[in-house]
């Protein structure tokens, strides 16, 4: 049995059950087949960060308006079902200002307190998990260490780590998932650094390969194996797929330093190169490789946009297809000013909160997102997908319960046909205008 679920510019429909898009036999149209016996990597999941700004923005609105902005992600049913959560070890540009667990200068971190969290970013995280009905996976990214810990003296404008305090902010880490376990929340995965290549005005530490390869070989990851949370991955890079192939190589390189790393996380900014991400795995196949921001900056001039979802739907096809196992968005919520950002760096999400109205606005990239989060079960295994229409984009995967997922988008301004095949289904397929299919066939 095939269902379709449509979503298309200059309609009503979206995550829309249809049944328009199954046509009469066209053996002309191109084709594109599936083979279920030919499988590449499972999927973990999907999610977005819960930076402090984008909670703190649901609490700008009423309880039953959060309620259901928290739902339209992460409910299975009502939403599109996110697994995957990001939050900033301690600040990051969208939190509400700079800040860190310990006071300035206490390398003992004999003062560590993860308080602040307590106010927004832990709740909503919880609410989501009661909504969802199952433990969110959290990567812990920290933008910087403390201000005393750097070459720069601040937590700004990069600055490096002092090497004589790598061991205190290796053990840094570590009490944040001690104390976020505690909490109850699940830490799977820390990255070492937010952009480390990235020289910002906000929260930020630079960190080349053989940096980043000597603080996880001689600091970071001893002291997290020889702690209560040793089951935690460690993820490298966290930036640009630009230069990740050049920046993982001596960590990855070095027996010594990659025995400790669980895989690579990357971003989308500067390139769209999705070969790098290939090129990460086919290099080092035994590491994972995980997608953990993406984000339409500039908000006032992209907002609302149609292309903003087509482009995260470009960029998830593009990753999944070079054997990325997860997909995380950047902030879940922001406010009708694309923030709020300390330093006005303002972007755009998914779902924004129109504030005083305490309205939801949910941006084409939400149902782009929704096509692939919804539909793609954790654990789903990515099967061949042979396309030979050269104006459509699509990607396939197997469910754990035997469901074959096709997505198919079309970004152009014509409707087109595909001959859909797989096993012993055959049929003629429309493609609408400026538009993303899934299609579901079960047995």
């Amino acid at each position: 049995m095939i269902k379709t679920i449509l979503t298309a510019k200059d309609t009503s429909l979206r995550l829309s059950p249809v049944e328009h898009l199954v046509l009469e036999a066209d053996s002309q149209a191109p084709r594109i087949t599936l083979d279920r016996k030919t499988t590449y990597q499972a999927i973990i999941g999907f999610g977005g960060a819960f930076t402090e700004s984008a909670c703190y923005n649901l609490y700008r609105v009423n309880a039953e308006v959060r309620e259901r902005a928290i739902r339209l992600y992460f409910d299975p049913e009502e939403g599109i079902g996110y697994n995957l959560g990001r939050v900033s070890i301690h600040g990051c540009d969208f939190s509400l200002s700079s800040y860190t667990y310990i006071e300035e200068g206490d390398a003992a971190l004999k003062t560590f307190d993860i308080a602040r969290d307590r106010t927004y970013v832990i709740p909503v995280v919880k609410q989501a998990e009661k909504i969802a009905g199952y433990p969110i996976m959290l990567l812990g990214s920290p933008w910087t260490p403390p201000a005393f810990m750097k070459d720069n003296n601040s937590p700004l404008h990069g600055g490096h780590l002092l090497e004589k305090y790598a061991d205190a902010w290796a053990r840094y880490y570590v009490r944040f998932v001690q104390e976020y376990r505690k909490s109850g929340l699940m830490v799977k995965w820390i990255s070492v650094q937010n952009e480390p290549q990235a020289v910002q005005r906000w929260d930020s530490c630079i960190y080349s390969g053989e940096e980043e390869r000597d603080f996880v070989k001689d600091h970071l990851g001893p002291v997290l194996s020889a702690s209560d949370v040793s089951d935690v991955g460690i993820m490298v890079w966290d930036h640009n797929r630009d230069v990740m192939v050049e920046h993982v190589a001596p960590i990855l390189n070095d027996p010594s330093a990659a025995k400790y790393v669980w895989g690579t996380a990357f971003h989308w900014y500067v390139s769209e190169a999705f070969e790098n991400v290939g090129k990460t795995h086919d290099l080092w196949p035994d590491k994972h490789l995980m997608f953990t921001e993406g984000c339409v900056e500039n908000f006032h001039m992209h907002r609302y946009t149609w292309e903003s979802g087509e482009r995260y739907a470009k960029n998830i096809i593009g990753d999944l297809s070079n054997w990325c196992e997860g997909w995380m968005d950047w902030n879940l919520w922001l406010d009708n000013l694309g923030g709020p950002n300390h330093v006005n760096n303002v972007c755009d999400a998914p779902i924004i909160l129109d504030i005083f109205p305490e309205k939801i606005i949910q941006e084409s990239s939400y149902y782009y997102i929704g096509h692939f989060s919804k539909f793609i079960k954790p654990g789903a295994v990515r099967i061949k997908s042979a396309n030979d229409h050269k104006n459509l984009s699509a990607i396939a995967f197997e469910n754990p319960d035997g469901t074959i997922v096709l997505v198919v988008m079309n970004a152009t301004k014509e409707d087109e046909r595909y001959n859909f095949a797989e096993g012993g289904i055959h049929r003629t397929m429309l493609s609408p205008a400026r538009s993303i299919t899934t299609v579901l066939v079960t047995k």
